[in-house]
């Protein structure tokens, strides 16, 4: 996993029939840093929607997460704006044990909810789906915790593609000495009883390229109604500094 900043462009790839939307643009920023110890990402999103009225509405999102590199301990902060208000904050910690573990939340309100066993935080979740594509295994289905979600852990489900050795990449050389997998990850939520979402629909999915070194790029990201493309348009990758 390497440190780096990437630039994304987000353009509408297709609406779901009898859906009002015309039109989807937008940006995102995506940083990880290696702090040694951890990683601390930030995660800015920008998303411009136009109905069929040519009535807009924008929405924006801010996210930072700081993971301990044993996958054990994560502080989560989103903020959400729907035309510039506040929509959503979620904010606190948590720590993953072999039973499972708690999230300790301090916004939307300062409650607990408990993890189920198994659960990965998100750059380990990330590690071992790379993991997982190299050594030929097709699926990963596991509880993920990243903080964007109130209710504590998603049941998640990630399809895996072949693995691709290194590609020419005029662009961005330095992805061309490295393979590649082609992943979907859907998120379920859990039920009151702990259940696994996996056999409804999911609330939302992500479909991408990583590289082995964490880059990823060919983003699709579905939310229910119509799903959007990103592209990756900047890439800087950040000296080691351990």
């Amino acid at each position: 996993m390497v440190g780096h900043r990437a630039a994304y462009r987000l353009t509408l790839d297709k609406v779901r029939e009898n859906s009002d939307i015309a039109r989807a643009e937008g940006v995102m920023l995506y940083e990880v840093v290696d702090s040694c110890d951890g990683w601390a990402t930030r995660q800015r999103f920008t998303l411009r929607v136009t109905d069929r009225d040519g009535q807009d509405v924008e929405t924006a999102s801010d996210y930072s997460t700081f993971e301990t590199k044993d996958g054990k301990r994560i502080r989560y902060s989103l903020t959400q704006t729907s035309q510039g208000a506040v929509s959503q904050r979620i904010a606190g910690e948590a720590e993953v044990t072999p039973e499972g573990g708690t999230a300790r939340y301090t916004a939307p309100e300062a409650k607990e909810e408990d993890l189920p066993k198994g659960t990965l935080l998100p750059m380990l979740h990330t590690i071992r789906s790379l993991a997982a594509a190299r050594a030929g295994t097709r699926m990963l289905v596991v509880p993920l915790f990243d903080g964007t979600s109130a209710d504590g852990a998603q049941d998640t489900t990630t399809v895996i593609s072949a693995w691709t050795p290194p590609q020419p990449n005029a662009r961005f050389p330095d992805l061309a000495k490295l393979g590649s997998a082609r992943m979907r990850v859907a998120f379920f939520d859990r039920d009151a009883g702990g259940a696994g979402g996996g056999a409804s629909a999911p609330d939302y999915e992500v479909g991408l390229r990583y590289f082995e070194n964490g880059v990823a790029d060919d983003l699709k990201m579905d939310f229910g109604e119509f799903s959007v493309d990103g592209k990756l348009q900047e890439l800087a990758l950040l000296p080691n500094p351990c």
